[in-house]
């Protein structure tokens, strides 16, 4: 009989698999949302409290989440049943797979707006409008048009399938090691344009010089939320592509290496846009609409801006790419290691699933606008499921299970597996990690929850 391990598709190289990772991770969170969290949360001390959480909170994490994966070798619900013999730890790993797949299903919504607006700079759209506002109102005009929106939905799932469709070295990654580099060319030239344009110091004085009485409790809160999310954790994907790796492979070099360009890119993302929106006057605090009302006023008053408009929206879709093919591996892994689906079978049936569970969130913003459940829309209903509820009760779960079910004496020997030299040389990063899973993760994750659902944010104000 073939083990899992010797028929199991692995990595094709250690840069593959670094690249599809961070890819995974690398998403409209770093590119959208990062920017404009950290415009509303004063910029250079937000920074320097979000680079501290990522340290303790979500580099610990990965490595925890990667080596369940590499461990096991299967999906999030296949780790937890090779594990343990605790069928709970199961709904775990299913919560996973039923994150990633909401996920998926609104966060196509969003990239598929990023294609469109690829499509509103060629098109020179940004021109006809000159403050944010119009720009706002025309961004609004395009996402109430039911074709516009669930057209560019399908068109983006399509492209999705199509790479997770050849498997884990020809499709994710091949594309990845294509994308990715693009990806932060692009992001270079961006960020290049926006430090030769006039007034592009207030941008990285804004960034880089902190003022700390800005810096509120909630900010703090905030940072640590981010920190969490930016790097998909909790919600499979880092699990199942760790089940990809070779024994052979270091997951505590690898996965820093995945933090480090993740972090990287949402710094130069932050100079590249903040800059240029200093430079022509706009306002960093604008909030969600940044990317979609705010900058294509920036392109119409920069030098170059229509070339440098589409060059942006472009970088924004393989951004938003590249994290939608890991939520899709997650659901294929599961059905082709849990049931024995073919993968070209499941890609293309879960795929389409995931399309159709995301037409009523393309339609929230049009024809089911008023639809609500528990006062939300259907859009609003899946992002506060994901994001606020699932992804930290999975971190939570997965610091919970290495340090209290399954045990550093078995984490530990699976993590020396590769990392040798660590073990022997540099002992106290193995010391660090174990005593932030046990009691630094677990309580910071809690604080995520309580923050994410309002509990915290409530309390908070009644102190304030």
């Amino acid at each position: 009989m073939v083990s899992i391990e010797s028929s199991r598709e692995q990595w094709g190289s250690k840069i593959g698999f670094i690249l599809a990772a961070a890819g995974g991770a690398i998403g409209l969170g770093n590119i959208w949302k990062f920017p404009y969290v950290m415009g509303q949360n004063g910029g250079a001390a937000f920074i320097a409290v979000y680079l501290l959480c990522v340290l303790i909170i979500g580099l610990p994490i990965l490595i925890a989440e990667v080596l369940l994966g590499r461990t096991a070798q299967r999906n999030p619900v296949g780790t937890f049943k090779a594990l343990t013999k605790n069928k709970m730890w199961r709904a775990v790993g299913g919560m996973g797979v039923v994150a990633g797949f909401v996920i998926l299903s609104f966060y196509g919504v969003v990239a598929g707006w990023s294609f469109g607006y690829i499509i509103e700079a060629i098109k020179g759209s940004f021109f006809d409008y000159a403050t944010p506002s119009a720009a706002g109102e025309h961004f609004n005009e395009l996402t109430q048009n039911v074709y516009w929106i669930t057209g560019l939905l399908g068109l983006f799932m399509g492209l999705t399938m199509m790479i997770v469709y050849f498997g884990i070295n020809k499709g994710i990654e091949r594309g990845s090691k294509i994308m990715m580099p693009v990806l932060f060319v692009l992001l270079l030239i961006m960020m290049f344009k926006g430090l030769s344009m006039e007034g592009a110091e207030k941008g990285l004085e804004f960034l880089f010089i902190p003022n700390w009485s800005k810096l509120t409790g909630l900010s703090v809160l905030e940072a640590l939320g981010h920190a969490f999310f930016t790097l998909s954790l909790g919600m499979g994907a880092m699990m199942t592509y760790g089940s990809y790796m070779s024994k052979k492979d270091n997951v505590i070099t690898a996965s820093a290496q995945i933090v480090a360009l993740d972090t990287l890119i949402a710094l130069v993302a932050g100079v590249a846009i903040l800059t240029a929106i200093f430079s022509t006057g706009q306002n960093p605090a604008e909030g969600p609409g940044l990317i979609f009302h705010t900058l294509p006023i920036v392109f119409t008053k920069m030098t170059g801006g229509y070339i440098f408009s589409i060059i942006f929206f472009i970088l924004l879709s393989l951004a938003a790419l590249t994290s939608s093919i890991s939520l899709l591996e997650v659901v294929t892994s599961y059905f082709v290691d849990e049931k024995g689906m073919q993968r070209h079978k499941a890609v293309l049936l879960f795929g389409t699933v995931a399309f159709l569970c995301g037409v009523p969130s393309a339609l929230s913003f049009n024809i089911l606008s008023d639809t609500k459940i528990f006062g939300l829309n259907f859009f609003d209903m899946a992002n506060f499921l994901a994001s606020n509820i699932f992804l930290p009760l999975g971190g939570l779960f997965i610091s919970i299970f290495v340090a209290y079910v399954w045990g550093f004496d078995k984490a530990l020997i699976e993590l020396k597996k590769g990392a040798e030299e660590i073990f022997e040389k540099r002992f106290w990063e193995i010391k660090f990690w174990k005593i932030v899973i046990k009691y630094f993760c677990p309580v910071l994750i809690f604080l995520v929850l309580l923050h994410s659902i309002g509990v915290l944010t409530m309390i908070i104000n009644l102190f304030q």
